[in-house]
């Protein structure tokens, strides 16, 4: 990614504390909406598209990296493509006293992706992505097997990657209650599902209108 400039905002250059304490308004969400979309937009693309002037566009950016509401940018792969064509989650059961060596023996796994610790049956549930099934099966059984932090594990393949957004925002679900609304319904027109009562003189005079 390119230095930050007022020509592009996909750097990850310090920042000034210009935004320690900042209060995300709708402005900010647009924004953040928009890069969303694309880290990489110019300041005055990503003006243009939240309707504020450059300058504007660019401060509000810099405050939200010095806030630390934008913590970074990367580059988002086809793991099928860069060699990475399986991904599994394996749900651990950790032995409650060795929490701390569980996470120093999973910092060493270049395969894992992600790990979060969970309610449930399971303590913590990490996902991998691998060449094989063959490399899930060694990971598991002669890897997290060995560790003594580790007392059961159970692995779930992931056939298909459905849905993945980069991140998800507050707006996001306004916006869903919002199109999720029924449509005002016009004179005449019965919604799907409902039923409409006609009173019995409309109706008598419909039937003298069919004789």
């Amino acid at each position: 990614m390119s230095e930050i400039s007022r020509n592009g905002v996909g750097g990850t250059g310090p920042s000034g504390r210009i935004g320690i304490g900042l209060e995300l308004d709708d402005i900010h969400m647009k924004i953040l909406e928009v890069l969303r979309e694309n880290g990489r937009i110019s300041v005055a693309a990503l003006a243009e598209r939240v309707g504020i002037s450059r300058a504007n566009a660019y401060t509000r950016f810099e405050a939200l990296r010095a806030d630390g509401a934008i913590k970074g940018f990367t580059a988002e792969i086809d793991h099928v493509r860069a060699g990475l064509g399986i991904t599994a989650l394996i749900f651990v059961t950790v032995r409650q006293q060795m929490w701390k060596q569980f996470r120093a023996e999973l910092a060493r796994m270049p395969e894992v992706e992600y790990c979060a610790i969970t309610t449930g049956q399971h303590d913590a549930m990490i996902q991998v992505r691998v060449a094989d099934v063959a490399a899930v099966h060694t990971m598991v059984t002669d890897r997290l097997a060995n560790i003594p932090a580790v007392k059961a594990t159970e692995t779930v393949f992931i056939l298909d990657e459905v849905l993945k957004r980069p991140y998800v925002l507050p707006s996001d679900g306004r916006q869903a209650r919002r199109s999720s609304r029924p449509a005002q319904e016009t004179q005449g027109e019965v919604p799907l599902g409902k039923m409409r009562f006609v009173g019995a003189a409309e109706g008598r005079a419909a039937l003298k209108k069919d004789d």
